[in-house]
């Protein structure tokens, strides 16, 4: 490898009035007239193209040491007009917290990164007026593709969108969805297995992507089990407010009922640690008193005390299944999507579900 002095400046600034200080710039032509390469050969090993894998170890190893040696970094603007993209991604999510959104976007991260593209995130908080406008903000942004996030979708874009836990029937839009009856058949099985026949019921909220099917996935297999659902031992989340709160009040209405149940089984992981804090405030003990299971299998369930049991929806799976997709659709300048992809759940079982009190067996 012969050495250089790169020749383009610019400037940065200035220092007691003298000449303006400069930074020499190396292109990617003076790279590879130093390598002895091709610039198309430097640029697929650096885009860590597909077409990189035939190209020897050595080569990009060489190619490596030279661009951290004299700090070359590709210009973005050149890529994006050779491939006629940004390489940019609209993310949308109802609320970024520490719960389902973000694993999910924690996945969408992780290919992103790998792949060489940037991402927005936008927050609509369940305001239909920015669930429509934010597509929008999106596309004047030059966006090549939009990934929405419990979030529902009814648009028919340029750019092609993916949705997680979206279920939409919509052209040009690709689905990642879970299977919510084999996650219903597992929850409700462990319960039904322990002896519990007086289960409690924490419904979604409404505006939730994933309340309809999965109450009715739960619906289904409770009849198949011979589980009687009471009505009365059915709530609703209210609110729109990522904290425990709502399951606290959803579980503080049902014990105010007055009916009593062995095991609650919570829409998520979060309402469910809510669900706990009401019931120990009522004297119960979780799980000697009442078994309490949640959805998702956040970061945090494994270290509640006691550690949650849950059915553990593989949110970070699902969010680089969803950028993978895109990527895809994107490379490929295809229009339609490609259907559905469904993964699979699996019950965690920890500490917060045991056998009912003898009175409440049957």
């Amino acid at each position: 490898m012969r050495d250089f002095a790169p020749v383009t400046a610019r400037r940065t600034g200035k220092s007691d009035g003298q000449r303006p200080l400069v930074r020499k710039v190396v292109t990617l032509k003076q790279l590879a007239e130093v390598l002895g390469l091709a610039p198309a050969t430097i640029s697929l090993v650096l885009n860590n193209s597909r077409v990189a894998d035939t190209i020897p170890q050595e080569t990009k190893n060489r190619i490596f040491e030279a661009v951290e040696k004299y700090k070359y970094r590709p210009s973005f603007f050149a890529r994006s007009l050779r491939a006629q993209r940004s390489f940019t991604i609209g993310v949308m999510v109802p609320e970024v917290s520490e719960g389902y959104s973000a694993s999910v976007i924690s996945g969408v991260e992780d290919h992103l990164l790998q792949e060489g593209y940037f991402y927005f995130v936008a927050s609509h908080r369940h305001r239909p007026d920015l669930v429509d406008e934010y597509p929008r903000l999106f596309l004047e942004r030059s966006v090549d593709g939009i990934i929405a996030v419990d979030t529902p979708w009814s648009l028919s874009l340029s750019v092609p969108v993916v949705t997680v836990s979206g279920r939409n029937r919509v052209k040009g839009v690709s689905n990642v969805i879970l299977d919510h009856s084999h996650a219903a058949e597992v929850a409700l099985k462990h319960l039904w297995q322990l002896g519990h026949r007086k289960i409690a019921f924490i419904k979604g909220q409404e505006f939730s992507s994933d309340t309809e099917v999965r109450w009715a996935s739960i619906e289904s297999k409770a009849h198949e089990i011979g589980l009687t659902i009471s009505p009365s031992l059915v709530v609703q989340l209210q609110g729109d407010t990522p904290t425990p709160l709502p399951g606290l009040e959803a579980t503080k209405r049902l014990l105010s009922a007055g009916k009593k149940f062995s095991a609650l089984f919570a829409f998520n992981d979060v309402s469910a640690m809510g669900a706990i804090r009401a019931l120990r405030q009522a004297g119960l003990r979780v799980p000697q008193d009442v078994s309490v299971i949640g959805f998702d299998d956040i970061e945090s369930a494994a270290y509640q005390n006691p550690a949650l049991t849950t059915v553990r929806q593989p949110l970070r799976k699902m969010g680089r299944i969803a950028a993978e997709m895109l990527l895809r659709r994107i490379t490929r300048a295809r229009s339609d999507g490609d259907g559905e992809i469904m993964v699979e759940p699996e019950l965690v079982v920890r500490d917060t579900t045991c056998h009912p009190p003898l009175p409440l067996r049957r």
